[in-house]
């Protein structure tokens, strides 16, 4: 049975971060171990708001220093949100001490969305991502990431070739599959592009383009993609099911949007998820 462990912060009400990445990557059959970085009672985004915070910054060490009393092995390590220089230098010794050259790192550098950083991040953080990334095997930012990682304005406009430069220049900084996600060349189609480096190929994955902002759908495609890599799948095949999966659970809102404003009903969707990982 494989084994991934997830480091990022869990807020108990919101469909986000820990609260999709445990279900989903555990629904793919693969035993998941969680560091939360810290507790919130909802997520941030718009809609919610005197929400409370628990940092849980100092309790990362010591629970890593218990894991490796215990010389616990992991298939992967994948990393969300960090809320701090702190923590990307803690998660950058923990990659240290396990990571080996048998299992593999996927880093989901989150700091913006739609040209805009998130509040609290500032310049020095990008920096310390940026050292991060160089760590990971994969690395999977949207486009307002990519453009902070490599120092670059944000486009307004992009086309194909923009993208792969793009991929090429976020392999430059020392990871060998970047993938750019949100990523949409022409009006009725979005999804994700992905660079292998070792091999210069360029790899595409689409879906329809759904034109509303569903909030956690970037966790569970970095979930999925994080899934489907322990089990081994192919490049292409991982891509192809993180972005089938996405579109899944924003399908599987509609009708529920009134209701479900928060985040996605990708829980109506798993069983999709899971015929995914048996083809």
């Amino acid at each position: 049975m494989k084994r991934v462990v997830t480091i990022q912060d869990i807020s108990c009400f919101g469909k986000c971060s820990l609260t999709v990445a445990l279900p989903v990557i555990s629904a793919m059959g693969i035993e998941t171990a969680v560091i939360p970085t810290a507790v919130l009672s909802t997520h941030t985004g718009k809609g919610f708001s005197n929400y409370t915070f628990r940092d849980l910054t100092e309790d990362i060490p010591a629970v890593a220093a218990h894991w490796k009393s215990m010389d616990l092995k992991f298939n992967g390590i994948y990393t969300g949100y960090l809320g701090s220089k702190q923590q990307v230098h803690i998660v950058e010794e923990f990659c240290r001490d396990f990571g080996t050259d048998d299992n593999f790192i996927v880093i989901d550098p989150v700091m913006g969305d739609g040209g805009q950083m998130y509040a609290g991040f500032t310049d020095e953080f990008v920096a310390e991502m940026r050292k991060l990334c160089s760590k990971a095997d994969y690395i999977l930012p949207n486009l307002t990431e990519a453009s902070l990682l490599l120092d670059m304005p944000y486009p307004d406009k992009y086309d194909k070739a923009y993208v792969e430069d793009t991929l090429r220049g976020l392999a430059g900084l020392g990871c060998s599959t970047p993938v750019l996600t949100g990523v949409c060349l022409g009006g009725d189609k979005q999804g994700a592009a992905a660079y292998d480096s070792a091999n210069d190929r360029f790899i595409y994955s689409f879906g329809k383009n759904i034109d509303r902002t569903v909030h956690g759908t970037g966790d569970i495609f970095a979930s999925v993609f994080t899934g489907a890599v322990a089990l081994g799948k192919s490049l292409d095949r991982a891509l192809d099911i993180s972005v089938r999966y996405t579109l899944d659970c924003i399908e599987a809102t509609e009708g529920h949007f009134e209701e479900v404003w928060y985040g996605s009903c990708f829980e109506l969707a798993l069983g999709k998820l899971i015929g995914y990982v048996k083809e």
